[in-house]
């Protein structure tokens, strides 16, 4: 794509809004268009030679990751199992959806017509994020790109660690069981209902061969999290 096109989706996007409000330039302009362009968006306009964002947010993801993981290092003496949840509560979709959010991250996403009906999804919005820290590293490098992580990311640990907001039941039951080292855990579906576009699952939680737990949800994991309740609510 040559310099009109891509200075042309800048300025339709209102890029040069996103930049002011976060204090950044983009030297190569192309990067941070790329960033926001979702494949539905290519796959409605072909003519396009833009690239779809899908490097530019496997990149970020480890950025991410090791940025996050380094500045847990550096700034806590708690034990590793600690750090790794901290961690996963600080780069979990959710989260990185909200931060998405509250830069209004939606408002410049190339999409095509069918994706920008309705709400854009939390998954893509995160996507989007790390797309975004893929882009900046490689514009502006590790500094600014670990300016952003801690001013928009890692400014929410404080009230992940007050909220406990790091614990989950899955975690919890894992802490609660090795601390009496009784044995492994694992889970099984049990049954699925439904059709795909409205499966319900059902999953049981054994420790050992003995089934200690279960529950149902519309996904594996939110079931699992049901079972490990469960089980914690008997063992305790």
């Amino acid at each position: 794509m040559n310099q009109k096109e891509i200075e042309a989706l800048y300025q339709n996007q209102g890029l040069d809004r996103l930049e002011q409000r976060l204090k950044i330039s983009f030297k190569n302009k192309s990067n941070l268009v790329q960033a926001f362009t979702h494949r539905s968006f290519l796959n409605e306009y072909p003519s396009h030679s833009l690239k779809n964002n899908e490097r530019l947010e496997f990149l970020g993801d480890a950025a991410l990751e090791m940025i996050v993981t380094e500045y847990l290092f550096r700034q806590y003496s708690n034990p590793e199992g600690q750090l790794t949840r901290w961690r996963a509560a600080l780069v979990k979709t959710d989260s990185l959806a909200l931060v998405a959010e509250q830069l209004s991250f939606s408002d410049y996403l190339l999409l095509s017509k069918g994706e920008r009906q309705g709400p854009t999804s939390r998954s893509l919005l995160a996507d989007t994020l790390e797309a975004f820290i893929g882009a900046l590293y490689l514009d502006q490098g590790l500094k600014t790109t670990r300016q952003f992580i801690n001013s928009q990311i890692l400014v929410r640990l404080p009230e992940i660690i007050d909220s406990a907001a790091d614990l989950d039941a899955k975690s919890e039951l894992q802490e609660f069981i090795q601390s009496r080292q009784k044995g492994a855990l694992n889970y099984q579906v049990l049954e699925t209902q439904g059709p795909d576009h409205k499966k319900q699952f059902k999953v049981g939680v054994f420790l050992s061969d003995q089934m200690i737990g279960s529950g149902s949800g519309r996904s594996k994991q939110a079931a699992e999290q049901v079972a490990a309740a469960q089980a914690l609510k008997s063992l305790k």
